[in-house]
Order: C-alpha cells, then structure tokens, then sequence
C-alpha cells in the first residue's frame, strides 16, 4: 500500500478540490481502476487498448464516483504490453503521445506506474512533467529508491531532460513504529528539499477502502487518512500555484 493508494486518494483530492482530473492506471495489476469501483475484467477497453493503436484515448476514459474525476483502466491485456510495444517504433512515447491530445482536457493527469521499471514504466516516466515518489515507511522500500533514482536519472539525460522530481511523500507511517521515524530521516538524505510535510499514517480503513472500491474519501472522509490526503492535494497545488 503506497504507489498506487496515492495516486487514486491524490486523484480524487485534487478532484474534490474542484480540479477536473485523469488518472491513468498504467499498471497491468489494474489497482487503481478496481479501487476506483472499476472491475477490470469487466472492461473490453482499456488503456492496453489506446497503446496499439486500436481505439482513441477518449473511447477508454471512464466516469468515476467523483464528479470531476475520469480514469483510463488497466485491464488484464495490459500486461501483455510490455512484449508487444518492443519492438514498435517510438515506443517510449506511446503514452505521452495519447496524453498529449487529452492534456487540454484536464487540471491534472496523474499517472500510477507498475512497480517493475519496464517498458510501461518508461512510457509513464516520459509522459510525465513532474515524479512524485511515495516511499513506504518500510526498510525494503528504500532499498528500490536507488535504481528508481538512477532510472529517472537515464530518461533525464537521454529522453526527457525537463523531467522534475517533485518531490518524495511517506506513506504508511506508524508513531508507534521507531523504523517509520528512521526510514522518514533516510528519505531527507536522498531528498533534503523535497520531502512534502503532509505524511500518510497507516490505517486499517485506509488499507480496507480499496476492497470497497473507494477512495478514502468517499470511504471514511472525516478520518485521519482522508485529512493527511486532504494535506497532501493542498500541498502539490501549492507547488504549482
């Protein structure tokens, strides 16, 4: 729990903000489009679909439970991308391509990557204008920062270099956790100006929100995790305004 409840809660902040957003579930496990209320399976188009060319990125977009907030879902055919855009020409550029005729569209696009860094994730990374990491408050989470890091690092240099690191946000931090605290000091050493204040806490009802297909928001909205959400929007609409 982290990359992709942050996206979705992101999401649909900015959108109960007053924000019209798109959120774009480039990960073939389809997380966000189930936590959205979308069952992927029950899609017969998704995003997989727009990559090969055979529908447009309107024809994919879906309505969600927010007034002001679209998602393109990931279904099950997804995963298959990875093989089959490799050998296609600019096939790096195939999402930021799709984006580039729905960006007037929306505020905000925010797109959740897979967790691997494959081809996918290449395409989210030179999609985006700006990387927000989430880092969970868990010792094997910093263990990936590193080769993220140095991946961000070759797409600045040999694709994209106006590509921006937001910044990094701590996800499931526990008080009672002394790991949660140490892990917090580690992530200013690999970001010592941008570690954004607002911090997720780990919470039963949060974890659970998916399963309904929710966000937390709509799930619990007067609860801690819906209120550090909350800060977190506020927060990145700072940073551009």
């Amino acid at each position: 729990m982290g990359k992709t409840t942050t996206a979705v809660n992101l999401a649909a902040g900015l959108s109960e903000a007053g924000y019209f957003v798109l959120l774009v579930d480039l990960d073939p496990q389809g997380n966000a489009t189930s936590g959205l209320g979308l069952g992927s399976s029950e899609l017969e188009k998704g995003l997989y679909h727009a990559l090969v060319g055979a529908h447009g990125l309107p024809d994919v977009v879906r309505t969600t439970a927010h007034e002001g907030l679209r998602v393109v879902p990931a279904t099950p055919d997804l995963a298959g991308a990875n093989v089959e855009l490799v050998n296609e020409d600019r096939r790096e550029y195939r999402l930021a391509d799709l984006l580039a005729e729905a960006r007037h569209g929306y505020d905000y696009i925010i797109i959740d990557c897979p967790p691997s860094l494959g081809i996918l994730t290449l395409n989210g990374l030179v999609a985006a204008d700006h990387i927000l990491i989430p880092v969970q408050a868990e010792y094997y989470a910093l263990e990936g920062l590193g080769q993220l890091l140095k991946t961000i690092g070759l797409v600045k240099e040999n694709i994209k270099p106006e590509l921006n690191i937001l910044g990094a946000v701590i996800t499931m931090f526990d008080t009672r956790n002394k790991l949660s605290s140490e892990v917090m000091q580690e992530l200013y050493r690999y970001f010592p100006d941008s570690v954004f204040r607002s911090v997720i806490p780990r919470t039963v009802r949060l974890a659970e929100a998916p399963s309904y297909g929710q966000s937390i928001f709509h799930y619990e909205p007067k609860g801690k995790a819906a209120r550090a959400y909350r800060r977190l929007s506020q927060e990145l609409l700072e940073n551009f305004n």
